[in-house]
């Protein structure tokens, strides 16, 4: 009951902090309370704000205008000194088996530049293979956000990368929590669904089909989203389907 408290919690706050980014004394020793970004070297960040649960800071290029209003696409954040209760009860850094995140860089990679939204927007008809990025490509559309908030709350993490190449890591966690993991290869799906417990924390995951050559670094559209028939929803024919009507929220 405790784990499923802090599990729910967990999602609350993400969901706080994605409202938070879009408009607008530590006691407890294994909690890392970080540096004021302000005091790192190198750094272009600026404060955006702080919300309920963290201190938000964003890239000044990160930003477009949405009706008139500049809004950040990506954030950054830290932790609050004072709120070391709440991330203690939040977060999973005491536990010996942690619910495992899976990180979508083969989603990074679909909606990036000559990426499937190229081929979907008719500008490339090549784009159905596309380069896999890499991890610090990660943009609004492959849950970059909610990937460095769950790594502050102590949960384990690995890329689809290293599940499609280790499906039977899995087995080794208890809890899966999947992201906008749009894009999965058939490998990939057929180890999810198979594990018993999942927490799908975004809509549109397990969408369409692709497949990976790791020698050349690409991926490749299969089956899904339209393609190769515009009458072809879910690549997978997924029965329990999680894109619409939450998709756009």
């Amino acid at each position: 009951m405790k784990l499923l408290k802090k599990i729910i919690l967990g999602i609350a706050a993400l969901s706080i902090i994605g409202i938070s980014v879009y408009l607008g004394t530590n006691t407890t020793q294994d909690i890392p309370i970080q540096k004021e970004i302000q005091n790192l070297p190198n750094t272009e960040l600026i404060k955006w704000g702080s919300g309920s649960l963290f201190d938000i800071f964003v890239d000044p290029k990160d930003f477009v205008t949405i009706n008139g209003k500049q809004i950040p696409m990506k954030a950054t954040f830290e932790l609050k000194p004072d709120l070391s209760e709440t991330y203690s009860e939040i977060g999973v850094y005491d536990k010996k088996n942690k619910p495992l995140v899976i990180i979508p860089i083969y989603t990074a990679s679909a909606y990036s530049e000559d990426g499937f939204y190229d081929f979907y927007a008719g500008k490339c008809d090549t784009c159905t293979t596309t380069k896999i990025v890499s991890i610090d490509q990660l943009g609004e559309q492959s849950s970059a956000n909610a990937v460095k908030v769950l790594k502050l709350l102590g949960y384990d993490s690995i890329t689809d990368i290293e599940l499609d190449k280790n499906p039977n890591i899995l087995s080794k966690y208890d809890k899966i929590i999947l992201l906008h993991n749009e894009y999965v290869t058939k490998k990939m799906f057929d180890a999810i669904t198979s594990h018993p417990n999942i927490i799908y924390l975004y809509p549109n995951a397990l969408y369409a089909e692709i497949s990976v050559n790791f020698v050349d670094n690409t991926i490749s559209l299969i089956r899904g989203h339209g393609y190769p028939d515009s009458n072809i929803d879910n690549g997978f024919d997924w029965k329990y389907d999680n894109t619409r009507p939450d998709e756009f929220d």
